[in-house]
């Protein structure tokens, strides 16, 4: 299991259409695997946040499908995740005009978030003298719908491997009868020929430190995350990774953690409490730092072999038992 992040998202819609009106996306709560990707929010310039289903993104903002309005900003999320020590958030920007929003919420928790949204060799640095601990790279490393490797290459060597996150937030399709996943750019509504597989994920751990990986076709829904997905990512990667999509209760924490064998971090966003959810914010911080701490088990688990997931959730949703004011809910 591992730490817990938050996350930010900002993103403007073509401004024109909006009536002045930009989007601010934040993110969610993660659970290690975590997230606090408060996922796709947004935040319209009279300081409103928003849940929205991410997939539902189209230049039409009128398309944009929300799960849930906030009069929040940026800079209480990042002052919240600051507070609960959730490291590695993300503030995402689609779209120019908000980089005001970001600003704040990297100068309330410096160092402690991770920025992207129009990411480009040209501005990177800036983010990261503005206090961002790794920039999330995605569109700008893509030519004509496929990936140019020598942009990439030069990206990583100006910022440094260490401070570059490749966001590979997908679609899922079918190539001969099987599953299949492509990245996919442009507010995700175009997809790419650049597969996540085996190759890929191996030559671009080469230039990065961390990937973030959305499953765009269930993100924002609370239906169920793409399990397929998970299972995949867990055979290719060798670096930390972060799944969002789908999750929709607690019990999804310890099932990624199955799924992934411990490797796939999970983010938790539009079911979060704070955002509307049913999802206990607080729990989640709770499960993190208890896994930071110590194991909820009572037996250690010893050297070298897998713990057993299902029993340490069991023992822990009887430690929450006893702390939570509220009843479980099925």
């Amino acid at each position: 299991l591992a730490p817990a992040r938050g996350s930010l998202f900002a993103e403007n819609l073509q401004p024109q259409q909006l009536a002045g009106h930009g989007y601010f996306f934040l993110g969610r709560a993660r659970a290690y695997e975590p997230s606090y990707f408060l996922s796709a929010m947004h935040r319209p310039s009279n300081g409103k946040v928003k849940q929205i289903v991410g997939g539902s993104l189209k230049d039409d903002s009128s398309e944009v499908k929300t799960n849930f309005e906030s009069d929040k900003d940026a800079a209480y999320y990042a002052t919240m995740y600051s507070r609960d020590e959730l490291h590695g958030g993300h503030v995402i920007m689609l779209g120019p005009g908000n980089e005001e929003a970001a600003m704040s919420a990297l100068k309330a928790y410096p160092n402690g978030l991770q920025v992207g949204g129009g990411i480009n060799i040209d501005n990177a640095c800036k983010w990261l003298e503005a206090g961002a601990s790794h920039v999330i790279v995605t569109s700008s490393i893509f030519t004509g719908g496929e990936l140019d490797w020598d942009k990439l290459k030069a990206l990583s060597e100006k910022v440094g491997k260490d401070k570059l996150v490749l966001d590979l937030s997908c679609r899922r399709v079918k190539k001969g009868g099987w599953p299949a996943w492509f990245v996919a750019t442009d507010r995700w509504q175009t997809v790419t020929s650049c597969e996540i597989n085996q190759e890929t994920i191996t030559k671009l751990e080469a230039y990065c430190s961390e990937f973030l990986v959305h499953a765009a076709d269930v993100e924002g829904l609370q239906q169920g995350m793409d399990e397929d997905l998970i299972k995949r990512l867990a055979i290719h990667v060798s670096i930390p990774t972060t799944y969002a999509g789908g999750a929709k209760d607690l019990t999804d924490l310890p099932l990624v953690q199955q799924l992934s064998k411990g490797k796939i971090d999970l983010t938790i966003g539009s079911a979060l409490d704070i955002f509307g959810g049913n999802v206990s914010y607080e729990e989640c911080v709770m499960f993190n730092k208890k896994t930071l701490v110590g194991s909820f088990s009572k037996n250690e688990v010893p050297l070298g072999k897998s713990p057993d997931h299902q029993a340490i959730w069991g023992e822990y949703a009887e430690y929450l038992e006893g702390q939570r004011t509220h009843g479980w809910k099925d």
